[in-house]
């Protein structure tokens, strides 16, 4: 099975305030507040943009979520290493973490099966 396209990117921010209104500048509309400095934005039908702002002292990380349209059926081939197996999150999806041949980490995202 393949992916189906980017879910989302995930960033983080030193200002979430700024880094939101950077984005609605650019058309991005907020779909959600957390009320914590971190919310998610979305421009039109594309991915969406989630930024949580982490304290001045951390490394700022950009993270793309690739959508698999079903865990249970996804079996990664010898070309993709797995990090990290499918796992259901604390915000409903399941995800996973593979490396590319550079060694770059990408995340897959499945919806949680009811």
């Amino acid at each position: 099975m393949s992916t189906e396209g980017i879910e989302a990117v995930h960033l983080t921010t030193h200002n979430w305030g700024r880094a939101a209104k950077f984005f609605q500048s650019l058309g991005y509309e907020l779909e959600f507040d957390t009320g914590h400095s971190s919310g998610q934005l979305r421009n039109g039908t594309g991915p969406t943009v989630f930024i949580a702002e982490v304290p001045a002292d951390h490394e700022l990380h950009t993270k793309i979520i690739l959508r698999v349209p079903d865990a249970g059926k996804f079996s990664a081939d010898e070309i993709v290493e797995v990090v990290q197996p499918f796992e259901e999150t604390h915000y409903g999806t399941n995800e996973m973490t593979v490396r590319d041949p550079d060694g770059r980490q990408w995340t897959l995202s499945a919806p949680v099966k009811s």
